[in-house]
């Protein structure tokens, strides 16, 4: 990602005449920095509210007592606040940068620190302690303080998030000396200033409307202001990620809080005590009430569990005033260094504390002290609460996500009105300084380079060229394959797409193509969400038995490795006409025509089952068929050729039904398929997650083997979750069957706890397959005439057999996370052992980093 920027020093001096000024309205702001600290401990003072006098401007401390607040305007006074200290103004130079720091002293006594010592060690305990008790109080009260029991709740919510490269060297600094005026030298990450290169931040103001019941939630997105020097990259996509990273809704009531796309136990979660250590380290006494400061810790600090204080109120509701959230460094989470996570409440008249702003800061590298790294930051803030002030009852029946036609404001007047917070004098630049790198011919070039590699595509405008990962691939049937292919950009038109590839075989001279054109009713390009097209293909290519076409033949580089040996091949040539409609709600279907004809290669021989044994050159069919799908609350990153599915506990459901005509177009059989399956994610706090598929299909007709059920084999060195990674390639084929898949992610929860080996970060996995079903009488050519024979296990082959009363089973363990980015499976097949070319256990790798 850092290409375009190490390429930029050699930029024309023509840049230098790019203007450095700022907007009018930026040079009027009043801005105020520092630190604050207790007079008498030294300790800084987070939550601290610093407001300038005579105005609703302000922010808060973070958790090292340092604050930024920038307004345009002219003010003179700042004030500093909060519960357990007196008040305190300072005068300041109105319209220029003031640096303060600040000492505040209690302004009633509180505990003295208590020093214990013994001769003995004393064991934590549950039993008796004054700090669990005091949490069980807080647990017990959660539904009468959390947001959710408002019967009608308003608010609106304003949230900005960004990252920002950092420990940049100075040798890479000096490479592009020209580019310095992107760099931002006033950020500061775990307390100490630091020089930041800001790549992508984003705002966002919105209206939010809850009733309790029936339970719904309306956000109504009003304004939206984005800059991404990532352009390769899909700002949405990012965006999402960000909020996913950052924690999207971050609720201390909640049991469990999904941050770093983990879930972290909250340490208010009902069975907290079980996994944390609590003890009261302080108290307030304030003019509104007591508070009761509890700091935490985790019992096992490999757990995804945080450390950290929360302030608890003693006015007889047990309400969480304010939490800080940490995590140790022994945490099994990947690359990153630190994350600060500060929640503040308000009390409102209904005697609740309602949020009032949450800040997530955390940074990332590949090396833990040193080197290059990524600092992000989530801030939202969340004002105008509205108790029991319900809309009319036909808004509740309005979308759950809404947002203004004028949504991309990005008039700096208006920002400065609206935004509730200050942005610091690095935020309040970075909207200029993007334009002007925009603007610089070398950016642009390298920026193409970027998008290239990480993309796959190479742009020249209204054709890409790619996907570059599809260049190159090797397999026994084409020996060495090298492709080229393209699509067509909206540079070309937006309602007209073209994609497709041509590819040839050194072994079997072979040449393939894949011509496709699209129609697009909304506009938007094929490879974008959400498609409304018609599309017409050609496809003539080589594959396995049972595997599905895809619009491009990307190959994965541990595919061309294979376990035994797999030499059952089919040429196809396929014509397609396909409608696809996909909807803001992600539900979607898919109306086709296909008509197919597919030739057998390698050993594999498409033979009658009469006494001749005839061979059949050709099998032809023509279908339609309907696919509908449905992923409710689905988030997606979009890539340049795939989607990224984000996994949430919501389920996904499809349903495929295809019918072939006999007679049109050649086709052969007369019959109907109908498929389904339901995938969904179990997250179950501390013992990770658990992915489970239900899958099951019935076929209505008699055809031969090639188009029954060919059973998802996997015979590649690389895991597959989709497949039965212990099957051969046409191993098994039925006419009707059911699955369940499950997987077990334990994110390292029993390693965790194993001295020595909890060092190394490793992560645990289980896996269970079971196939079950079977093959009609009318579908097997053992019993039924006018049928293909199967495969014969014979010259190396393995043979193909029907999918008898007795299930396919599976099992695997796993261990991940190896040097952070390896996992190995060792999978067991536990039956159907006497079929030729089978084995017990088999070894399967993959590549996937992650936090």
């Amino acid at each position: 990602m850092l290409i375009p920027l190490f390429s930029a020093a050699q930029q024309t001096d023509s840049v230098k005449a790019a203007t450095n000024n700022f907007d009018k309205t930026l040079q009027s702001a009043t801005e105020v920095s520092g630190t604050i600290k207790d007079a008498v401990t030294g300790k800084p003072l987070p939550f601290i509210s610093v407001k300038f006098t005579g105005s609703t401007a302000g922010t808060s401390s973070d958790i090292q007592g340092a604050f930024n607040l920038r307004r345009t305007g002219l003010f003179s006074k700042v004030t500093f606040s909060h519960v357990g200290y007196p008040s305190l103004t300072k005068i300041i130079k109105a319209g220029q940068v003031n640096e303060l720091h600040i000492t505040l002293k209690a302004s009633q006594t509180q505990l003295k620190e208590v020093a214990i010592t013994s001769t003995k060690k004393v064991k934590y305990r549950n039993k008796g302690n004054p700090a669990v008790e005091l949490i069980q109080q807080v647990i017990d009260h959660k539904p009468e303080n959390r947001a959710a029991s408002a019967d009608y709740l308003q608010y609106d919510q304003y949230e900005r998030t960004g990252f920002s490269f950092f420990d940049i060297s100075a040798r890479l600094i000096k490479l592009f000396d020209k580019y310095k005026f992107m760099l931002d030298t006033t950020v500061k990450v775990n307390g100490q200033t630091r020089t930041t290169l800001p790549v992508f931040f984003t705002e966002k103001l919105s209206e939010n409307y809850y009733r309790k019941n029936p339970s719904k939630s309306i956000q109504i997105l009003k304004a939206q202001k984005d800059l991404n020097i990532l352009k390769f990259i899909d700002t949405a996509g990012v965006n999402i990620y960000l909020n996913r990273l950052y924690g999207n809704n971050i609720d201390i009531y909640e049991n469990n809080i999904f941050i770093l796309t983990n879930q972290f136990l909250s340490p208010i979660a009902n069975h907290s005590p079980e996994f944390y250590k609590f003890f009261i380290t302080d108290t307030i006494k304030t003019d509104k009430g007591n508070l009761i400061e509890i700091s935490f810790t985790p019992r096992n600090k490999g757990d995804l569990l945080f450390e950290g204080k929360l302030l608890v109120t003693q006015d007889g509701r047990y309400a969480v005033e304010g939490c800080d959230l940490n995590v140790n460094k022994q945490i099994n989470i990947n690359f990153m260094r630190s994350l600060q996570v500060q929640l503040s409440f308000e009390r409102y008249p209904d005697g609740r504390y309602y949020v009032r702003k949450s800040d997530v800061k955390a940074d990332f590298g590949i090396l833990k002290k040193k080197g290059l790294a990524i600092y992000g930051e989530r801030t939202v803030l969340f004002t105008n609460y509205k108790l029991n002030t319900p809309m009319p009852d036909d808004f509740y029946r309005g979308k759950s996500m809404q947002q203004a036609t004028d949504l991309h404001q990005s008039d700096t007047g208006y920002w400065e009105h609206n935004r509730p917070d200050s942005l610091t004098a690095g935020q309040a630049q970075a909207y200029k300084k993007i334009k002007r790198l925009e603007s610089m011919h070398a950016f642009k070039r390298d920026t193409w380079w970027a998008a290239t590699l990480t993309g796959g595509y190479a742009n020249t405008g209204p054709v890409q060229i790619g996907p570059l990962g599809s260049l190159y691939a090797f397999d026994t049937q084409e020996g060495s394959r090298f492709q080229i292919g393209g699509r067509s950009t909206p540079q070309l038109s937006k309602s007209i797409y073209l994609q497709g590839f041509a590819a040839y075989g050194t072994k079997d001279k072979e040449f393939k193509y894949n011509p496709n054109i699209y129609y697009s009713f909304n506009k938007n390009p094929v490879y974008r969400y959400p498609n409304d097209y018609i599309k017409v293909g050609y496809l003539y290519d080589v594959n396995v038995p049972g595997h599905n076409y895809a619009i491009s033949n990307a190959e994965a580089t541990l595919s061309s490795f294979s376990s035994g040996k797999t030499d059952y091949w089919v040429y196809s040539r396929i014509f397609t006409v396909d409608y696809l409609k996909e909807f803001e709600n992600h539900f979607s279907y898919d109306f086709t025509f296909k008509n197919w004809n597919q030739r057998a290669a390698g050993t594999l021989l498409y033979q009658q089952n009469d006494e001749a044994g005839t061979l059949v050159h050709n099998l032809t069919t023509t279908e339609v068929g309907v696919n509908l799908r449905y992923a409710p609350h689905e988030q997606v990153i979009q890539g340049t050729q795939y989607r990224h599915i984000i996994y949430s506990k919501y389920p996904i459901l499809t349903l495929q039904v295809n019918h072939d005509f006999k007679g049109l177009m050649n086709g052969s059989y007369s019959y109907t398929n109908f498929t389904g399956s339901i995938v969904k994610r179990f997250y179950l706090s501390q013992l990770g997650f658990t992915d489970v598929t239900l899958m099951g299909n019935y076929l209505i007709g008699k055809v031969p083997f090639p188009l029954l059920n060919i059973s998802a084999a996997n015979q590649s060195i690389a895991y597959n979750a989709d497949a039965y990674n212990g099957m051969n390639y046409l191993e098994f084929v039925s006419d009707h069957y059911a699955g369940f898949n499950l997987t077990q992610s334990f994110n390292g929860f029993f390693l965790n706890k194993i001295p020595l080996i909890e060092h190394l970060k490793w992560r645990e996995y289980l896996s269970f397959k079971i196939l079950y079903g079977g093959l009609r009488t009318e579908n097997n050519p053992l019993y039924s005439a006018n049928l293909y024979r199967f495969p014969s296990a014979a010259n190396g082959a393995n043979g193909t057999f029907a999918l008898g009363n007795t299930p396919y089973v599976e099992v695997g363990a796993g261990i991940g996370n190896i040097f952070k980015i390896l996992r190995v499976d060792v999978i067991k097949r536990l039956n159907y052992l006497d079929h030729p070319g089978t084995s017990v256990y088999g070894i399967k790798l993959s590549f996937a980093p992650d936090f």
